[in-house]
């Protein structure tokens, strides 16, 4: 028997939204039933339409407000919600630093972990921070468009201004728009996997003010390639780079295998907490500058280390904790999966002339396990993993290389705290307030900073 729900499809409810889901969604109850809202704030008395049900909850849309919250700003364009490129815009930026805050406490009360939890870090101004923008390249009703994807879907909205970018690069896109458009060159067809430009991806430095364009393409010749170029170079003299990558495959994957450079170098550089770093098409690297220094300063500071240090820094990217770190210790091993990125690393520790690290390229966990076997002991372990966390085998691993401290640097709340939870079984615990920061303003997710500390020796 199909169970009943108190709501009915495409009917209309008055209720009050009494929280925010971690998606940013207004959660109201009907019968403790639950329904997430888009743009709807805690505290809000709105008319929903219930919009799709499932078993255990519902979605619903705002069909008209009858109060609303203290803490809700205009929207600046319902594009920048129907994309998710800015799911927060609604709310005041106060009250978005707060949220988050609340975001990360709850994940760890959640676990039944009690740990203090400090105010948010914010921007002065949360707006156009992104350093790097990959954005699709689609035909709208006959005419090549860019934008970003409406959520849960492959549907184009056509964007120029994409609020959270920075400005040069949004004008970076349209000079480029503007070219494919000029020389016919024909966008992708995800249904039939035909035409030739997929992406267009553009990084810019933030103090270098160096830019890199790459032309992602399912074609492995772009016509007019030349005239092309030579466009973009007239019109963006800040572009030092310009890249062809080729991704063939009928695939979601946003880049191939193959990197083609058009003009100039292979890399733009840029800095980052007074290091040099060269970044590629294919490097990963922080979208938020501003936020990143602070994030990474933080770490710094609050593992309290030592000249005659040895560190670990696991998922090290292209270097750049490894490096900031490598100033104030004897010695920094760094471990990271991406070939590329390992060769980045060793690139960057020239660069900035840093001799006291090593770069491996392998899986984080199994590394780990092979250094502790080979006796490794490190002083400090960083660790900065990508939104699953960390595996568990990594985490006995780092146990048993039995660290003074461990410091996590996380995306992910709901991930940080199982992780603790792990890390609190090999005796590890958390004795200072944990750090959020907002590395990503206008949407849900956050970063932080917690230091575990060794409570057995």
């Amino acid at each position: 028997m199909k169970k009943q729900i108190p709501v009915v499809k495409n009917t209309d409810y008055d209720v009050t939204i009494e929280d925010l889901s971690y998606q940013g969604l207004g959660v109201a109850k009907i019968d403790n039933f639950p329904i997430f809202i888009e743009n709807a704030l805690p505290g809000e008395e709105v008319k929903i339409k219930v919009i799709k049900t499932k078993s255990s909850f519902a979605f619903g849309k705002v069909v008209a407000f009858k109060t609303t919250s203290p803490n809700r700003v205009e929207l600046v364009d319902k594009a920048y919600t129907q994309t998710g490129i800015a799911t927060l815009q609604h709310l005041a930026y106060p009250a978005q630093l707060e949220f988050k805050q609340h975001q990360v406490a709850m994940d760890f009360h959640k676990l039944g972990l009690d740990v203090e939890v400090e105010p948010t870090l914010g921007m002065d101004d949360p707006t156009h921070y992104r350093n790097k923008a990959q954005v699709p390249v689609r035909l709208i009703n006959g005419r090549l468009e860019t934008g970003f994807y409406r959520k849960h879907s492959h549907d184009l909205v056509p964007i120029e201004d994409f609020y959270i970018q920075d400005k040069e690069i949004d004008k970076a896109i349209i000079v480029v728009r503007d070219l494919l458009r000029t020389f016919h060159v024909a966008p992708y067809d995800e249904v039939h996997h035909k035409g030739v430009v997929r992406n267009i991806m553009v990084r810019r430095g933030y103090y270098s003010h160096q830019m890199m364009i790459v032309l992602v393409t399912r074609a492995k010749k772009i016509p007019h390639a030349e005239e092309i170029v030579a466009g973009i170079l007239a019109k963006l003299p800040e572009v030092k780079s310009v890249i062809q990558n080729v991704n063939s495959a009928k695939t979601n994957a946003l880049m191939g295998p193959v990197n083609n450079v058009l003009a100039g170098a292979d890399v733009i550089t840029d800095t980052l907490l007074g290091l040099n770093f060269a970044i590629s098409a294919t490097s990963f690297y922080q979208v938020n500058p501003v936020q990143t220094e602070k994030l990474y300063q933080l770490a710094i500071d609050k593992a309290e280390l030592k000249k005659d240090d040895v560190v670990v820094d696991a998922y090290c990217g292209i270097g750049t904790i490894s490096l900031a770190v490598a100033q104030h210790v004897k010695k920094v091993y760094g471990v990271e999966i991406v070939d590329q990125a390992v060769e980045d690393a060793k690139h960057n520790a020239k660069l900035n002339n840093i001799r006291n690290v090593d770069f491996v390229a392998a899986k984080a966990e199994e590394q780990m396990a092979k250094w502790q076997s080979d006796g490794l002991k490190p002083d400090v372990v960083f660790v900065d993993p990508p939104r699953k966390g960390l595996d568990s085998t990594l985490i006995d691993s780092v146990a048993e290389m039995n660290p003074k401290k461990v410091v996590y640097v996380s995306c992910n709340p709901a991930t940080l705290a199982r992780d603790v939870q792990l890390f609190a079984e090999k005796g590890y615990q958390v004795n200072q307030p944990i750090q959020p920061v907002d590395q990503f303003p206008q949407t849900i997710h956050v970063e932080s900073v917690t230091v575990l500390e060794r409570t057995t020796d």
